[in-house]
Parts: structure tokens; C-alpha cells; sequence
């Protein structure tokens, strides 16, 4: 096995690129999600659940900030005097943007209160289940995400890395033929080349470990799916809930895996993924 694509999201939520290299470290690739978007209507992070549109910009490093393509082709800037007013534009929603704080300032981080009616109803549609279907099993999240939106210190949802292989994007492509499989709808950090390997190897690695270029890496489990591999990223990988359908029918509701860094080093598009 080898590494095939490294991604980098410089913006949570927001299209990423990939990179011929990257250095992992305790809250995973250096240069990732070091910006985040407030909604300021609800006052949290906004993400791709409660902020769909979020994933059709498309995010790149920029000089001392952070470069956004609107899906219309307009570019603004971090260092933007009007960066906030033209991306709520975009959204519909009044928005700010905001460069990742260190954990010590918690408060950043605070989940707010729910106020919903039903929770149940709410994470029903968070996750996009429907009536008849299971909900995630929210074990296999931290417990930090009760009190946080995301850990202190970072702008991921759960855990540093989320490890995808070819054949698990292979495996959907022909498990919903209509379907556009697209990478950027599962928003890994690494893509692992498992060559003919059928099925989805990856959610058979929890807890094993692995060498990757300088690096190693724990896998932690399998991620469990929500509505954000339905939405709309461009209009050649449109909205899409059947997607969602098979993995929770077929996959256990799962497609790749949570990963942390056990040793901090170097990684580059090609290195082998040698497990431990």
C-alpha cells in the first residue's frame, strides 16, 4: 500500500487541494483547517451540516492568509476588508471569519445549547437519517464534542486524520453506478492505494498502526457518515442522498477511518502505508 493523495482543507468545511507532501503532527497535516467560518446568526462553527454552501468554496493558501473562490469565480482574501460581507453574501447567512486560536481559549470551542424542540428530530437531520434508519453510534466520537464543536486547538470534527483507500472509493462508484463518487465529498487527509483490494479495507484498521513516510499513525475507528457526503461540491458532484443510503444500509453506516499521530514526521504522495 502506498499514499495516493495527501489533502490539505485550509478552511474547515471549504474544498482543499491536494499536496505533494506534508508534515503530520498531534492535530494532523500543518497548514489544515487553520480557519474556520461563525455563523453569526446561531453563533457557532459552521460546517457543512448546519452550512451546506460551505463546501462549494474552495479554500487555498495565500500569502499570510487564506484565498476563497466563490462558486462564481470571485476571489477574496483573508486580509479583506469586505472578506465577511462577501462571503455571507455567498452563504445567505451572515458569516465571519475566523483563524483558528490556540485551545487555551476555550471559549472559541464551546458548543452552545441546543435549541431544539426534539433533539431527536435534530440529530435525525443532522445526520440525515431517515425515519427507519439507525443513528450513528456516538461512541466512536470523542467526549469532548459534548461540551466543544470541535476539540480545543483544532477545527476538526473529531480526530486529526481521516484515512480513505482506493478501493472503498472504488467499492461506492460500484455499489451506486448512478452516483458521482468524488473524493472531495468525503473530504479525507489521506488516500491510501490498496490496489485491487476489494470492499472497504480501511474499516477493518482500528487500532492498528501504520508507517507513513516519517510518520506513524494510529487508526482510532471508522467514521461514521452524516449529511455532508449528500451535498452539492460543484456542479459536476451535485446533491446526492442516495450515497448516504448505501452506507448506512451496507456500510454500518461508516466509510473511512479516524486516524491520530503517534509519531510527528514527514509525508509525501508516494510513500508506502506499512502497517505495524
Amino acid at each position: 500500500m502506498h499514499v495516493a493523495a495527501i489533502w490539505r482543507y485550509p478552511v474547515k468545511t471549504m474544498i482543499g487541494a491536494t499536496v505533494p507532501s506534508a508534515h503530520l503532527d498531534a492535530i494532523g497535516l500543518r497548514g489544515d483547517r487553520e480557519w474556520g467560518v461563525r455563523d453569526l446568526t446561531t453563533g457557532a462553527i459552521a460546517n457543512t451540516r448546519t452550512l451546506g454552501g460551505l463546501m462549494q468554496l474552495r479554500a487555498e493558501p495565500h500569502a499570510d492568509g487564506v484565498a476563497i473562490t466563490l462558486p462564481d469565480g470571485t476571489v477574496t482574501h483573508s486580509s479583506a476588508a469586505d472578506v465577511d460581507a462577501v462571503l455571507s453574501a455567498a452563504l445567505g447567512r451572515s458569516v465571519t471569519l475566523q483563524a483558528r486560536p490556540p485551545a487555551a481559549e476555550t471559549e472559541f470551542y464551546r458548543r452552545l445549547p441546543s435549541t431544539a424542540a426534539d433533539p431527536m428530530a435534530e440529530l435525525r437531520e443532522i445526520f440525515a437519517r431517515e425515519d427507519d434508519e439507525p443513528l450513528p453510534d456516538f461512541t466512536k466520537f470523542p467526549a469532548t464534542l459534548v461540551e466543544y464543536e470541535t476539540p480545543p486547538g483544532a477545527l476538526y470534527d473529531c480526530y486529526p486524520l481521516l484515512v480513505m483507500t482506493t478501493s472503498a472509493l472504488r467499492s461506492m462508484q460500484e455499489a451506486v453506478p448512478a452516483s458521482v463518487i468524488d473524493v472531495r465529498r468525503f473530504r479525507p487527509s489521506l488516500v491510501v492505494d490498496t490496489g485491487n483490494e476489494p470492499g472497504h479495507p480501511e474499516l477493518g484498521w482500528a487500532g492498528r498502526r501504520f508507517a507513513v513516510g516519517g510518520a506513524v499513525i494510529e487508526v482510532i475507528n471508522d467514521c461514521p457518515r452524516c449529511a455532508a457526503i449528500t451535498k452539492q461540491v460543484t456542479p459536476d458532484v451535485p446533491q446526492d442522498r442516495s450515497i448516504l443510503r448505501h452506507v448506512v444500509k451496507d456500510l454500518g453506516q461508516a466509510v473511512g477511518a479516524y486516524a491520530a499521530v503517534v509519531q510527528p514526521g514527514p509525508v509525501r504522495e508516494g510513500d508506502d502505508f506499512r502497517p505495524l
